[in-house]
C-alpha cells in the first residue's frame, strides 16, 4: 500500500472528472451490478496511468455524445477488497493496472488491459473508449 498523501492527488484526478471512488468490495459490487453502463477504471500510480489512462479516460467522457450511466474508479496496490471485487468481474481477463472495463447492465462488455494501454497512443485509447460508448451506452 502507497501513503494515502501520494494517492490522493492521483484519485483526485478521476474524482474531479466525475469518477467516484470505490473503497469496499460491497461498493464495486453495487456500482456494477446496476442497470445501465459502468465505466471502471482501475486506477495506479504508474506512468501510463497517468500518461494515458486518466488522460483517455477523462477525454473520452468529455468528447462522447454517448456516455457511461455511472464512472467509478477503484485504486490499485490500495484498497484491496475493491480492487480484488473489481477484478472478479473482469475475468475472464488478467488482474493489470491500470486497466478500463465497461460493463453493461452488470455484465463485461469491453476490456482495455494494461498492455492496451502504455503500448498505444492516447487518441488510439480515446477512439477505442468512444467506439465502446457508442455501442453500448
Amino acid at each position: 500500500m502507497y501513503p494515502e498523501y501520494m494517492v490522493a492527488p492521483i484519485r483526485e484526478d478521476l474524482t474531479s472528472s466525475g469518477f467516484e471512488q470505490l473503497m469496499s468490495a460491497e461498493e464495486v459490487e453495487q456500482a456494477i451490478k446496476t442497470e445501465g453502463t459502468v465505466l471502471l477504471a482501475v486506477n495506479s500510480v504508474c506512468g501510463c496511468a497517468a500518461s494515458k489512462a486518466r488522460p483517455a479516460l477523462k477525454m473520452a467522457v468529455s468528447a462522447s455524445d454517448k456516455k457511461p450511466s455511472k464512472l467509478v474508479t477503484v485504486f490499485a496496490g490500495m484498497e484491496q477488497d475493491a480492487v480484488a471485487k473489481a477484478r472478479e468481474h473482469m475475468l475472464p481477463y488478467p488482474p493489470s493496472s491500470p486497466s478500463i472495463a465497461l460493463f453493461k447492465d452488470g455484465e463485461l462488455v469491453h476490456m482495455i488491459e494494461r498492455y492496451h494501454i502504455e503500448g498505444n497512443d492516447l487518441h488510439r485509447i480515446v477512439d477505442n473508449l468512444k467506439g465502446a460508448f457508442e455501442a453500448y451506452c
